[in-house]
Formats: structure tokens, sequence, C-alpha cells
């Protein structure tokens, strides 16, 4: 198969793939016969496959030349490895230097101080789950999901991850619960700040944007946060273009499902640290409809709680965008 090719059908080129290999085939052996026939290379294939395209798994196996059963376990284990890789790719900056130079590259945007992350909810459909809690998982537009939450860098890497919570969660509700709004209680990230959406509740290191911005330094406040908040929706688009799989719905057990969208996330930042193009897509997706589903995934946020802080916000319009 030609280097074009390859991308576009495996959503990493071949480079890619064999570093990719290199960091975990010595834990892609199976114990199983069954499955001994299957080298780690072949093991690989077949979960990148399965990411990038819209396909049952019993066409996926019958261009590997699998047993249907044998594409599900290969998944399975395989994605396992991978988001195994997590703490080494997804992370948020952690020492002064770190935070120093996130908050420089995000101030070059347009010119927000202090911020190393912006954070946001995005919705990654899956097959209903069933079961008594199965509609937990429908989100507001009427299909099922897991609401995964995202915080992204200005490079559009993905530095925290959660993706437990069914479709019906609000972001905020995720956020509140994670472990990295302790992390911001603790101030382990010192006066840096995230920017959120005015779904999430307006804390000392989480600014949202301003309702009703009416001074200059408030518009340019407000114009500056919205810029800034982009990366949230470029990290998305570019992750899900990359994987399409996460548009048209994961088809596997919700177990699973989870573990590949951590998966992708790690894969998503290899690929950006390998300095990989966008492939184009995959030839069974068709691109305007891949815009449309990734789009879909976006659900607008519901107002949170604006009723504590305004003291912090205020200071930094005043003192900062008011002299800008």
């Amino acid at each position: 198969m030609d280097d074009m090719n390859f991308f576009r059908r495996f959503r990493l080129t071949k480079q890619a793939t064999i570093s990719l290999l290199e960091l975990i085939e010595d834990q892609l052996e199976f114990d199983n016969d069954l499955n001994n026939s299957v080298s780690p290379i072949n093991q690989l294939l077949t979960t990148l496959l399965f990411y990038a395209s819209s396909s049952h798994q019993i066409n996926i196996a019958d261009f590997m030349h699998m047993h249907q059963g044998t594409v599900s376990r290969v998944i399975k284990k395989v994605s396992q490895v991978i988001a195994g890789l997590r703490n080494r790719f997804i992370k948020m900056p952690s020492t002064p230097e770190e935070i120093v130079a996130s908050q420089n590259s995000f101030y070059r945007v347009a010119r927000f101080p202090r911020v190393i992350g912006c954070v946001d909810g995005t919705h990654i459909k899956i097959r209903s789950p069933g079961g008594e809690d199965g509609e937990v998982y429908r989100n507001r537009k009427s299909y099922f999901s897991i609401n995964v939450q995202l915080v992204c860098d200005s490079t559009l890497k993905i530095i925290n991850v959660v993706a437990r919570w069914p479709g019906s969660a609000h972001d905020a509700t995720i956020f509140n619960n994670s472990r990295l709004r302790t992390r911001c209680e603790a101030g382990e990230f010192g006066t840096a700040i995230l920017l959120g959406d005015s779904g999430y509740a307006l804390k000392a290191y989480l600014l949202t944007p301003l309702l009703n911005p009416t001074t200059p330094a408030q518009q340019l406040y407000n114009e500056s946060h919205i810029r800034t908040r982009n990366c949230t929706e470029r990290t998305n688009g570019v992750w899900k273009r990359r994987f399409p799989a996460l548009c048209y719905g994961l088809r596997c057990h919700i177990d699973t499902a989870l573990t590949v969208i951590v998966a992708t996330a790690v894969l998503h930042n290899i690929a950006i640290n390998m300095h990989e193009d966008m492939p184009p897509p995959p030839n069974d997706i068709n691109a305007e409809e891949l815009e449309y589903l990734i789009q879909q995934g976006q659900i607008e946020a519901i107002q949170g709680p604006q009723h504590i802080n305004y003291d912090f916000r205020t200071h930094i319009v005043n003192n900062y965008f008011a002299h800008l």
C-alpha cells in the first residue's frame, strides 16, 4: 500500500505507526492461542482502522482477514495499551517553567494573561448501552453519547481528558467532580487560570465570559476570551477528523468505548508531537457529513452559576484589559 493510501486508511503515517508500535508491541502478545497468530503490527492496524472508520467490525474483519470476535478482542486490548500511555502524553503543565511557557504561548493568541488551558465538553456518539440506565446516556440532541471533558493548550494538544460521564451530564458537573478541579482548588497551578464558556461556574482559577459587556474593557475581555478559547473547538475538530469513528459512533461495548476515547486522545497528541499532517477523509466517509457530525458533538452550554468570584474577573478587566 502506498504512503498516501496508508495515511488515508489508518490516519497515521507509516513512520508514526512504526514509532507507536515500538512503544507498545511488547504488550500485544495474547495468552490465548487463538490470537497468537495475529502479529502486533496487524493488531495495531486493525485498531487504527476501527478508529478511522464508520464501518462495522465485521467489515474490518473482512479487510484484515480475521474473525469478528478476534477483531473485537484486538480493539479492546490495543486500546487499553494505548490508553495506558495517557500519563506520558496527556498532562497539565506542572513545573514553574512549563506553566510560564504555556501562559506565554496562550498570551500570543489574543493577549489574555495567565492562561494554561481551555476547558470544554464534547459528545462522542455511542450505541445505546441498554438496561435500566440506558436513557441517561441520551443527550439534549437525542442521541446516545459520552460527554467528554477536554482541556487543551494553545498548540491544540489535549492536556486533560475525562471520559466516563453519560451524555445527559452537564459540563459543569463533570468539572466539579474532576480531579482537575481538586488540583486547581489546592493551588497546584499557582495564579494560572483556565478559560471556559458560560456553562461553567466562575472561579478565581476558571474565568468565563461576561454575559452583558458594556465598557470597552469588558468588550475587549470577551473578545480575547473568545479568541483564546477557540482552541477547544479547533482541538475537537482535529481530533475527530483524524479519528472519524468518534463522530459516527463507537460500535463497541461501552467500557471499550471509554478506553477508545482516551486512546485516540493519546494518539492525537502523538500526531502533534510528530508534526503529522491531517489525513484526508477515509474513502467510506463523506467530508461534508463528517463536518456536520463534528458540529453535532458540540452542545450549547446551560448557564452555570455566576454569583461568585466577580471580584477577580473584574480585577482582570479593570487592571489589565482597561489598559490595552
